[in-house]
């Protein structure tokens, strides 16, 4: 009787085992790729999924959305400029039996993949290109990254260059070149704003030269506000035409005859002295 009762109890605890074994619960973002004696047989979408015991086996695959950091690669630029370079790629499962029965382990190809690309596509462009065009950048690494998995039915939906470490003699040239770029654009505004200045000047000096007395209400007015600041002297100039009289009545003056004046060693003889003398005998 007792052998019997433990017989019954440990039939009971294998068809406990069995049926625990036979039961999976999927959530909602996981799908289940059923193989039943080493055939793919079934896909099971989210919630209870039934097996058979030992001749099912059941392989999870996530279908969420997938951040891989792709390691730092040394890249050597087009025009020959060592950079290391950091990314991130975002991909995710959309074909779970492709996943599982194509690859080994989509992850870890999907990342090799990754940094494969990385070094074959920035390998191809200028430095000036790895800098400037980043969003051109990730959509050439996006579509090469996307194609190869895509066999595995792994979408790869966004790649991005997170940073390039250039050497710091590059960066000092980079400096320099920026500067130099900086000092070309100085030049070209000034040149450019001293034409467009000349051009309205002429312009101005044409419409002055209809009337004279523009000139003068301008000369007048540049006086006034030079004329505001008290630390400022004003040297004001005085036209030909005003000057012109005054330099002529003082050399007519100069030009006149006038009578000179005896030397002083020698006596003034008045008329008197003269008629006097004659009277005498």
């Amino acid at each position: 009787m007792e052998a019997a009762v433990t017989l019954v109890v440990i039939l009971a605890f294998v068809l406990i085992a069995l049926l625990s074994s036979s039961v999976r619960i999927l959530r909602e973002y996981e799908r289940g790729v059923i193989f039943r004696l080493g055939r793919l047989v079934d896909l099971k979408e989210p919630g209870l999924a039934l097996l058979i015991p030992v001749v099912d086996r059941m392989e999870r695959v996530d279908l969420r959305i997938v951040t891989l950091n792709v390691p730092a690669q040394d890249i050597i630029t087009r025009d020959n400029v060592p950079v290391r370079v950091t990314a991130v790629a975002y991909f995710r499962v959309m074909d779970a039996n492709k996943a599982i029965v194509e690859v080994e382990n989509f992850l870890a190809a999907t990342t090799q993949i990754a940094q494969t690309s990385l070094r074959a596509v920035l390998g191809k462009a200028e430095l000036d290109t790895l800098l400037a065009e980043r969003d051109r950048l990730n959509e050439d690494l996006q579509k090469v990254i996307d194609q190869q998995t895509e066999p595995w039915g792994i979408k790869v939906s966004v790649v991005e260059i997170k940073d390039v470490e250039i050497p710091s003699s590059m960066q000092r040239a980079i400096a320099r070149q920026a500067e130099a770029e900086r000092e070309r654009r100085a030049k070209v505004i000034n040149a450019e704003g001293e034409f467009q200045a000349s051009a309205q000047l002429a312009d101005a000096a044409d419409v002055m030269s209809r009337n004279p007395t523009t000139l003068q209400l301008r000369y007048l007015q540049t006086l006034m506000e030079v004329g505001s600041n008290s630390k400022s002297s004003v040297v004001i100039p005085l036209p030909l035409d005003v000057v012109q009289p005054l330099l002529d009545r003082v050399g007519g003056q100069a030009n006149s005859p006038h009578v000179e004046s005896p030397p002083a060693d020698e006596p003034a003889v008045s008329e008197s002295d003269e008629t006097g003398d004659r009277g005498m005998p």
